[in-house]
């Protein structure tokens, strides 16, 4: 089974179709750093990433991860730590995306294995599949309400892979 993001409003999982949001200027075949799209591909996902203090642990066959307030997903094209999770410390002189945020976006989220193999400099980074409360565009990423992404964690397994048309 795969997840299908058939346009920039609807992502498909069996029978379920779920409103979802997409990057700012819609897809690409050629994303890079920092463009506002959704890369276009089959990608495997990775693991669920979840807010242990707002959200109890999601139902999924995926692995879960509590997210701690030092992680960060690295977004530095110059930095050999690109587009991988890392620990924020006191002198990182590196540019990154904190998973432990104010707002809600990060409470839940899913890694898209995107540029995540060999991953190659200013191709694209921090690719989630994260929680929206009003379908505002992203910078790349896709978007669910939060009441589908736990339906669609509970349904999907490690091997699915995420189609983005």
């Amino acid at each position: 089974m795969r997840i299908i993001v058939k346009n920039k409003e609807t992502l498909l999982y069996d029978d379920f179709k779920f409103k979802c949001s997409i990057g700012k200027k819609g897809f690409s075949d050629n994303k890079k750093e920092g463009d506002n799209k959704t890369p276009k591909g089959v990608f495997k996902i990775g693991s669920i990433y979840y807010r242990a203090d707002r959200i109890k642990k999601p139902t999924s066959n995926l692995n879960t991860i509590i997210i701690k307030k030092d992680m960060a997903w690295c977004d530095d094209p110059e930095s050999k730590f690109y587009n991988k999770l890392i620990k924020i410390k006191k002198n990182l002189n590196i540019s990154y995306e904190k998973l432990f945020r104010l707002d809600n976006k990060y409470d839940l989220l899913i890694v898209i294995k995107y540029n995540s193999k060999k991953i190659i400099k200013n191709k694209g980074s921090a690719i989630f599949l994260h929680l929206t409360k009003n379908y505002s565009s992203t910078q790349g990423c896709i978007t669910l309400k939060k009441k589908d992404f736990l339906i669609l964690s509970k349904l999907i397994k490690k091997n699915t892979k995420i189609k983005i048309n």
